[in-house]
């Protein structure tokens, strides 16, 4: 990847932020990204063409790929499932063939695409392997089998377009969710977990994403155009890993087990109501195992993970309670670098 001109779609959003943090430190010629939502331009290097430019727009794509000589194409722009059913489809599958159309017309030389272990559904066997069936759990896991379906078309169509399929992703300026955990744990609250903690469920440090993200943007075609799991090669159960970072806090934080069908029955009725953020993806697979095997990525890509589990959660609450009190002031949303509305949950977390 080094030399390479490249874009990020997407590039507003938490993942597109790190990218534009660490490929110019890389060695990339030329940054470039674009999005619907708008950018923090003091969040991006110098020099970098940040465009208000959405994939679903065939003209538009054309014209940024086409006039900025672009080499390689990271393909993160999604919409997450917060969003409405329609705009999910919309964006991860119009939106993601539009911009494989243009590239293509355009010549790139590889087309990285962001899928998400979410296409595994909530299976009983672990670890997941790249060839284990896919079943997507609501619209973003649905479109993202679709999204992958289609980037093997044009791969067979002779295009390079590596898959990544990584863990969920966090780290510094990682807000959304884990926001409402940081909050908890900040506020020395029980932290509740649902069943006992006992299983595993494995994360990912966002610059071991990146890493991965590069290497198959960087190795020989033939190797990289081939699907991959990402994920953290050090976890624990998650009491263990959720009661480290409480420890870290120091506060009195602690984690509380809970009956998981009553928790997620009751979760359930707050999503069908409105009044909680937490949809069904999370809390149906919080008390499951969740993990994949990352052994394709290491030896095809010589990929290794840096951060455990534990280190990915503390360093992301350092982060949180260093700008939090900036963090008062911004408005609430529905992506990754905002705190989402707690809704019922903040009458919850007075009990606790």
């Amino acid at each position: 990847m080094k030399g390479k001109r490249v874009l990020v779609t997407g590039g507003a959003g938490y993942l597109g932020y790190h990218l534009a943090q660490n490929l110019p430190l890389r060695g990339i010629s030329f940054f470039a990204a674009n999005d619907i939502a708008p950018f923090i331009k003091s969040d991006y290097p110098e020099g970098a063409l940040l465009v208000q430019q959405d994939v679903r727009d065939p003209d538009g794509m054309y014209k940024l790929i086409h006039d900025n000589k672009i080499d390689i194409i990271i393909h993160t722009a999604a919409a997450l499932p917060l969003w409405k059913r329609e705009e999910i489809y919309s964006t991860n599958i119009s939106g993601l063939r539009n911009t494989l159309e243009q590239a293509r017309k355009c010549n790139v030389e590889r087309f990285i695409f962001i899928s998400s272990t979410a296409v595994y559904g909530v299976p009983d066997k672990h670890p997941l392997v790249e060839e284990d069936e896919m079943v997507g759990v609501g619209a973003y896991g649905e479109t993202k089998i679709e999204g992958e379906r289609i980037c093997g078309e044009f791969r067979n169509e002779g295009m390079c377009v590596p898959v990544i399929r990584p863990k969920t992703f966090i780290g510094t300026a990682r807000l959304g969710v884990f926001q409402i955990l940081y909050d908890w744990v900040d506020s020395g609250k029980k932290i509740p977990i649902i069943g006992k903690g006992d299983n595993l469920y494995q994360l990912l440090e966002v610059t071991d994403l990146i890493e991965g993200i590069f290497l198959a943007g960087s190795v020989d075609p033939e190797l990289a155009n081939d699907i991959f799991n990402i994920g953290a090669q050090h976890f624990e159960k998650v009491k263990t890993d959720v009661g480290a970072l409480c420890d870290f806090a120091g506060n009195g934080s602690s984690v509380l087990p809970t009956n998981a069908k009553l928790a997620k029955s009751a979760l359930a009725v707050f999503e069908f109501l409105k009044i909680s953020p937490l949809y069904k993806w999370i809390y149906g697979t919080a008390d499951k195992d969740s993990y994949v095997s990352t052994e394709k990525i290491e030896k095809i890509l010589g990929w290794k993970a840096k951060f455990s589990n534990q280190d990915a959660l503390i360093s992301s609450h350092k982060w949180y309670l260093e700008h939090k009190e900036e963090l008062q002031h911004v408005k609430s949303g529905i992506t990754h670098r905002v705190g989402w509305n707690q809704g019922i949950l903040k009458i919850v977390k007075k009990f606790l």
